[in-house]
Order: C-alpha cells, then structure tokens, then sequence
C-alpha cells in the first residue's frame, strides 16, 4: 500500500528544514498544507518556501492562487485527492506537510460535504458582521440552527459567519451538512508532529518576526494594502502592518502584537492536535534531526 507521510506542528517549530530533508530522502515532492502560503505576493509573512528551497524539492500549493481568488480546504481536500494518484504511480510514499489544522484534517480525515458559498452570500454576511457585530448574528444563527449554536466557539466570527452563509444558502441548519465522519482513504497515512518546549517555542516565535521585519514585511504589506479587505489578507502579520501603514499603531507596538498574536496561533494549533491521537510526536528540543529522520523511516519503512 501507498503512504501519506504527514509532517505537522506549530508555526515557529522547524518544519521546513526537516521536511526537505525527508523529501530528498524519500524522492518525494512535498505537498505544502498552509493556507496563506498558497497565495502569491505575500512570501515574507508567511514564512513561504525560499527560491533556494523550492528548487531543492518540487512543492505543490505554494505561490498558485493570486489574492483574490476564493479558497477552501474542501477545495484543497479536492485537489490534493486528485493529485496523489498521479504522485503513486512514480512515488510509494508522497510527504505532505503544513500547519494549517483543517488543510491536513481534510486530506487524512476528510471534511463534509458542505455546498460552496456564493459570492453575494459572503459579502452580504461580511458587511452585516462589519456593521454590526456578533451579537446579532449569534442570536440569528440561534434561531437558525440552535444546535450548532450550543457548540460552536461564540468568540469565533468566522465559524459563526459561515453557519449562517450555509442556512442562507440552503435553507438548512448547518448542522445537517456536518456528519464528522472520518472517510475511506485508498493508502496508508503516518502522522508525524514536531513540538517543542513552550519558551523555545515562543523565543523561536519572536525571532522569526524579527527576521521577517528585517526582510522587509512591512514594505511586502504596503504593496498589497489596497486588497487588505480580502480573506485572503486577513491574517496575523498582515492585520499588523496594516494598522502601522494606516497611521493607527507605531512600528513597535505591531511588532509586539505580531508576536504576541503568532504565539496564541501556536497555542491553538496545539490544542487542536492534542485530539489527534494517531500523531506520533517527535521533541524538537531533544533530538536532531537525524534521530527524527531515522525514527520517521523506521515508522514508514518497518510498520
């Protein structure tokens, strides 16, 4: 059987490095699970792949959209089942790679079958949440799905804004497009994730701003600040600069908040994977990456 060798973990934690050295070893291209680095134009603050690195190992997913286009990760679960059939006629294990929770869930569990939003649907919803707030529309979505309205995370707008895109859509409660059932896949998948001691964590973190600033963050957000309405945009670093370019914060306050808002981003992710039980953890601080290396291809190659 075929193998989906996934590499996961927090944002800050070394996934890069250790997943093009797995792909050099196994001949495999990477298919990258981030759902910011898939946009073009926004390289620095996404921490994307360098030109260097991409020309070590083939990467999919990376710099293919532009800004503007809608993305999903039922759309990316589409593609990426689509593409490994053609990657195991010449591969016997592809590696997929990322941080992005529900990109990797998509493919490894599958998401349900949840119909696409239209465009006048999405604006309507964005408009009313900019004009209005959450309240209005948490007690709307109670009325519309009480169900969904019980567990979904009432601090989170965007997974409030879009139970309400799908009961406009559809005329049914979200709830009854959402079966949580782990679908069938046609080949073996091996979790791996990298995790580190929260301070190292963090310190990585803050110097990673550091060196994004240096490498001219806030000139890449200039040049994309006429979309900054767009999703694509709406994410920790961008958000930042935006409110420097807008004359809102000074320099060191958003780079601060950068910080502060990428730690809380780990911490969640980390939340998040705790659920999965089928990871095998590997500790960043304790081994090399020659021991994870090896304890990667003994999992792959012996199970």
């Amino acid at each position: 059987m075929k193998n989906l060798l996934v590499l996961l973990g927090p944002t800050g934690v070394g996934k890069t490095e250790l997943s093009l050295l797995l792909a050099e070893r196994l001949g495999s291209p990477i298919i990258n699970a981030d759902s910011r680095q898939i946009y073009k134009d926004i390289e620095i603050g996404t921490a994307s792949p360098t030109a260097e690195e991409l020309a070590r190992v083939e990467h999919f997913f990376v710099h293919t959209l532009a800004l503007d286009e809608y993305y999903s990760a039922a759309e990316y679960e589409k593609d990426v089942m689509q593409l490994l059939p053609q990657l195991f006629q010449s591969h016997d294990t592809v590696l997929l790679s990322g941080g992005s929770m529900m990109y990797i869930d998509a493919v490894t569990k599958g998401i349900d079958d949840i119909p696409t939003v239209d465009v006048e649907t999405r604006e309507m919803l964005r408009h009313r949440f900019e004009k209005e707030g959450l309240e209005p529309l948490l007690a709307e979505l109670k009325l519309l799905d009480p169900h969904y309205y019980e567990i979904v995370d009432k601090r989170n707008h965007k997974r409030v804004v879009h139970a309400l895109e799908i009961c406009y859509m559809t005329g049914k409660p979200f709830t009854f497009f959402r079966t949580n059932s782990t679908k069938e896949r046609p080949f073996r998948i091996v979790k791996f994730g990298l995790r580190r001691e929260r301070a190292n964590l963090f310190a990585r973190i803050n110097a990673r701003v550091d060196k994004m600033m240096e490498e001219g963050l806030l000139d890449e957000a200039r040049r994309v600040y006429p979309l900054r309405e767009l999703n694509s945009l709406n994410t920790v670093g961008y958000k930042e600069m935006f409110k420097v370019i807008a004359g809102e914060w000074e320099l060191p306050m958003a780079v601060e908040r950068m910080k502060k808002n990428t730690r809380v981003y780990a911490k969640k992710q980390m939340t998040w994977y705790q659920h999965d039980a089928d990871i095998h953890w590997l500790d960043a601080d304790k081994m090399n990456i020659q021991e994870m290396l090896k304890t990667i291809e003994n999992e792959v190659f012996v199970a």
